[in-house]
């Protein structure tokens, strides 16, 4: 879904009238986490989620802190609940084998740096994990999720739009009410701008780990291609932005929902488009995860991956909690 644009407007009518099912929301919210059961598992539980309904660069982070923890020597495993896909699970991610219909498009990507599960039932995936030898996991999303303990729980924000109008669904872009999801976070994520990340410190007192999201060096220049983009993400402006930085010409720009299929409509109405413009088609990575096979072959796609500011911070809490663990 688009997210509404009184989300982000701190006075809206809207949000107002919507109030009481904004209360609604927090006080179910609220009694499902006080029942828990969050079961303690036989090793360390990482969470990556956000307090945000959407995309806010939670994939970008289950992979930088998997490539961090790799390097610690420590057998690390992400537990995902593959959004969009039609197993149940637990199932270990094939990127090669599987398909974004199966198992979710972050899973598929997030498997090309590490195992990674799909389980509905995250205790579940969590404990085939464990018994496929995963000495720590790592939980993408399940913030709001009781069923596990956490031993570090990050919150992962999009520091240009921050918490929007700061109110909770559907009068605002929140899955729970700010100040209760911020008292179980341990880290703050800001991913964005200086400027931005600066803006969001004033709302928070807990630590951060701020970070950018930058395209990865491959050696194509950007700027001799006209390009047509599309992007069904959080925020596709972001991807179009970062695309003209690199000083492609994009000469058309498509702009899908979150997660959202692609039809053979849209896909051939894309093809045709591209070849009436003699322009190259674009995406990100995890659209591509989305795309049939054969379309793959004629669109590009722009990595990205996150940078921390402090990345010796980072690496320093993450070498506490898996101490001993190292194979």
């Amino acid at each position: 879904m688009r997210p509404p644009l009184f989300w982000n407007r701190p006075r809206g009518m809207v949000s107002r009238l919507l109030a009481p099912l904004e209360w609604i929301w927090i006080t179910s919210t609220r009694r499902r986490l006080r029942n828990g059961p969050w079961e303690r598992l036989t090793v360390p539980v990482i969470c990556v989620g956000n307090i945000n309904v959407g995309g806010t660069g939670k994939t970008p982070t289950v992979i930088a802190l998997l490539e961090i923890l790799e390097g610690l020597g420590v057998a690390v495993h992400v537990v995902s609940r593959g959004h969009g896909g039609s197993e149940v699970g637990p199932l270990l991610v094939d990127e090669r084998a599987h398909t974004a219909d199966e198992v979710g498009d972050e899973p598929i990507l997030i498997a090309a740096f590490g195992p990674c599960w799909i389980a509905k039932d995250r205790t579940a995936g969590a404990k085939a994990a464990i018994a496929a030898g995963a000495q720590i996991i790592l939980l993408d999303d399940g913030f709001q999720n009781p069923s596990l303990h956490k031993d570090l729980s990050l919150v992962v924000v999009d520091a240009e739009i921050g918490f929007g109008n700061g109110r909770v669904m559907p009068a605002g872009p929140l899955r729970e009410h700010l100040s209760d999801g911020l008292s179980r976070a341990d880290i703050v994520v800001p991913i964005g701008s200086p400027a931005a990340q600066k803006r969001l410190t004033a709302q928070v007192s807990k630590p951060l780990w701020a970070g950018q999201l930058r395209a990865l060096e491959t050696g194509m220049d950007w700027s001799g291609t006209r390009f047509i983009a599309f992007a069904g993400i959080g925020r596709p402006g972001k991807f179009f932005g970062t695309l003209e930085t690199l000083g492609a010409n994009v000469v058309a720009s498509h702009a899908f929902p979150d997660h959202a299929p692609y039809t053979d409509a849209i896909l051939q109405r894309l093809k045709a488009e591209a070849k009436a413009k003699s322009a190259q088609l674009v995406t990100t990575e995890k659209d591509m995860a989305r795309l049939p096979v054969e379309f793959r072959r004629d669109t590009l796609a722009l990595p990205v991956r996150l940078v921390f500011n402090d990345p010796d911070a980072v690496k320093a809490v993450l070498k506490d909690l898996t101490a001993g663990l190292a194979k």
